[in-house]
This record gives C-alpha cells, structure tokens and sequence, in this order.
C-alpha cells in the first residue's frame, strides 16, 4: 500500500471517516488494477518472426517433415569449422545426380549436378543451385522416405577441404582437397535462364 496513504490513516480520525477513506482506497486500488494491460509482447513476437525469416535453414526446414525423414535439422548454433569442408553426395532421387556442397557462411551452399563433376578442363556442367543445408548434412547418408523432398538413396561420394578463391556473386573459385577432386574448380552463373542455374568447371592447375 502507498505510504502516503498509511500516514494518511494514521492521524487520528473519526470511525466514520476512516471507512469511507478505506471504501475510497480499495476502489482506487481495483481501478488501477483494470486499466492495468499486460505488458505488451508484440516486439517479441516479431523479433522471434524476424529471427525465423533471415534463418537461413529457413526453406531447408520448410520442404523437410524431420518426424518422417533422417535427414539432420541442422543446429543454428554450430560453429564454423576452421578448415571449410566440402561433400560430394551422390543422390539416388528421380534422377540420378550429383549435390555439391560447400560450407559457407555456417551453411552448406548446395548445388545439384546431373551429369556430375567435371574430371577436365573441356568439361562444363550445368550446376543447380538448391536451399541451403546445415552443417551436419556433409555427414549425411542414408534413404529419405517416399512422398519426402528428394526421396531416395543418399551416399557420400567425396569429401575433404577446401581454399577459397574468390567468392563473388559473379564468380566462385575454390580450390578442393579431397579422395577423389583435387584443384581448381570454378563456379560461373549462367546469363541466360534463371538465377539459380551455374555453370561448374575444372580449372586449369
């Protein structure tokens, strides 16, 4: 209770008074309590909305149900590790073909390859860029259900470390140190098409 309230009712006063006052009081009291609103939590609940739309999982998770696939979710904590990995998973989906992944950013940057990867300098293969995968998916193998994104079989078909180049919208250049895929390796966007269509191309050592 306010102090200048209890000073109020400590001064001698007549019975009478002294109700009324405590009537006044309590009335005051349940007033202040109605037009009291909660605190409101609306900042919050976009901050949480804005967190969620610059996730970069964010289309990751959206085409994936993790009750159904073994796929990692991928953990927005992970640190970066010192030297960048890549992963080349072969991917038994509708089609084969090959996913490229390098980490970048705390992500993999994935690319889909349906002729696989170039073994020389003449060679240029369409790459298509897909959502971003988390970290743990370099380790990824195994069978992604029916009537899942991407279903079927899974298998790591090179993987080790890499040097970066340049990294550009217009340019990536990174340099592979892996079983199988040693060197230079270097991915252009197309002009023509969409922008998720590169071109990936064995460089000259």
């Amino acid at each position: 209770m306010n102090k200048k309230y209890l000073s109020f009712i400590s001064i001698k006063r007549p019975l009478k008074f002294h109700t009324k006052f405590l009537v006044f009081l309590l009335g005051d009291i349940n007033m202040k309590k109605k037009n009291t609103k909660p605190k409101d939590n609306l900042s919050t609940k976009n901050q949480a909305a804005q967190l969620v739309e610059n996730n970069p999982l964010k289309e990751y998770h959206e085409k994936r149900d993790f009750n159904l696939t073994t796929e990692p979710q991928g953990n927005e904590e992970k640190t970066q590790n010192e030297n960048k990995i890549f992963v080349v998973q072969e991917h038994h989906a509708k089609r084969l073909h090959y996913d490229f992944r390098l980490e970048h950013n705390g992500v993999l940057k994935s690319w889909a390859i349906p002729k696989g990867i170039p073994e020389n300098t003449t060679d240029k293969r369409l790459a298509v860029e897909t959502e971003d995968h988390p970290l743990e998916y370099a380790e990824f193998e195994g069978n992604i259900p029916e009537g899942q994104y991407g279903a079927g079989k899974v298998t790591i078909w090179d993987k080790g470390t890499y040097q970066t180049t340049v990294w550009n919208e217009k340019i990536i250049e990174v340099t592979l140190t892996g079983k199988k895929l040693k060197g230079r390796y270097i991915l252009v966007p197309l002009k023509k098409g969409t922008d998720k269509n590169w071109l990936l191309l064995k460089g000259k050592e």
